[in-house]
């Protein structure tokens, strides 16, 4: 019973140092890519797309 808790243990420590650091990385790169200046006009006309007439 003991080898499944240190199990447990091990599988979210390793979670914890690795992924949630991987994954919050990943995300401040994507709201940085999308609040960059250059990309701005991009994204507007983006979201326009719905209301233009073809």
């Amino acid at each position: 019973m003991k080898a499944v808790i240190s199990i447990e243990s091990l599988a979210s420590s390793f979670v914890v140092t690795l992924w949630t650091p991987l994954f919050v990385g990943i995300f401040v790169a994507i709201v940085v890519y999308a609040l960059w200046p250059r990309n701005k006009r991009l994204f507007d006309s983006a979201a326009r797309m719905p209301l233009r007439r073809d």
